[in-house]
């Protein structure tokens, strides 16, 4: 829950507390460690300045490293890997757990290219690709990078507990699922076999992210990018089916519908943006093949956009009865994982 002055002064308006009371907790949450992530000048900053190394050692690599070949590249990692721990030690003593979370994924994004430089060493890389390669193309053999930076992931993630070290967890297996596809079906997979692989390491993903919520529902939010790519690999593969089957297609509006539940239920707004976008597609769909030459189809549009405003506006007059209700029927885990959603 996030308080602003003006509701601090609204809630001494309403004598709920005195003037002194608001500066004593104004004091108070000032003095808390700033490990809440938000959008301000500092934490952009921050991130900012944490993407640009992190890129510089992923995306933005250039061939130059590997003029220093496999050992080379190890050693530097190295030394490269004790600097990112070093100062994501120093930064958690100082209380700057937001830069201590972003050293630390620093240090995780170092291993692909850690056991790109250990396999050349060992002339066992079973390719001609270069590590530039590794964020441009999908292949089989990445699988060995990928898997130990899961590894390196989990183990910092165990010591540390920064949610930001999720993040290289949820992109490592996004990559995994596109070069999973790849080992599964040949060198050139079928476009469907690629989207179902996709959609169902998506859904796996985002049982995890679930899993993840209840697990730390009263720490941080260690779910968000498991949710993220997650939902990205899931709609992606999802939206990527074609079908002539006009049930195929409502049941993949009806698919978006329920994200978009989920969504508000869990607080989500990636699952509540991506099914927007799935329904805004099938509705797109209906206007211009199925009802192109329809006068009434436009005016239904309209007639259901006005429903669904008003169900909103009853929604919002009996919100805590229904949620209340509601909760009485569900595991204590997920009551309180809710309950500290709408707080």
């Amino acid at each position: 829950m996030r308080i602003s002055q003006r509701q601090l002064n609204g809630a001494v308006e309403e004598r709920i507390l005195t003037a002194s009371q608001a500066k004593q907790l104004v004091a108070y949450l000032s003095a808390l460690p700033d490990s809440t992530p938000k959008f301000d000048f500092t934490h952009l900053l921050y991130y900012f300045g944490g993407l640009v190394a992190i890129g510089a050692m992923t995306v933005f690599m250039n061939l130059g490293w590997e003029s220093f070949g496999g050992a080379g590249i190890v050693g530097l990692c190295a030394v490269y890997a004790v600097t990112g721990v070093l100062l994501t030690n120093r930064f958690a003593k100082q209380g700057l757990v937001v830069v201590a979370g972003i050293c630390a994924t620093f240090v995780v994004t170092l291993t692909p290219l850690a056991i790109f430089g250990i396999q050349q060493t060992l002339d066992i890389w079973p390719g001609s690709d270069s590590y530039q390669d590794y964020h441009r193309y999908i292949q089989w053999h990445w699988l060995y990078m990928e898997l130990g930076t899961l590894a390196v992931a989990v183990i910092l993630a165990k010591i540390y507990k920064y949610p930001f070290l999720v993040m290289p967890i949820a992109v490592t297996l996004w990559y995994l699922s596109m070069d999973l596809a790849v080992m599964l079906t040949g060198e050139r997979p079928a476009y469907e076999v690629r989207a179902l692989v996709s959609m169902y390491i998506g859904l796996s993903i985002l049982g995890l992210a679930f899993w993840v919520d209840l697990r730390t529902r009263r720490l941080a939010d260690y779910a968000f990018w498991l949710y993220l790519f997650g939902t990205i690999a899931f709609w992606c593969g999802l939206s990527m089916h074609e079908s002539d089957s006009e049930l195929s297609k409502f049941i993949y509006c009806c698919i978006n519908i329920l994200m978009m539940g989920l969504g508000i239920i869990l607080v989500r707004r990636v699952l509540v943006i991506f099914g927007a976008l799935g329904v805004c597609g099938y509705i797109g769909y209906l206007a211009y093949d199925v009802f192109s030459d329809s006068w009434l189809f436009p005016i239904a549009l309209t007639m259901l956009g006005i429903v669904i405003v008003y169900v909103g506006i009853m929604w919002q007059k009996n919100e805590h009865a229904i949620t209340d209700k509601l909760r009485e029927y569900l595991p204590v885990a997920l009551r309180e994982l809710l309950a500290n959603k709408v707080m």
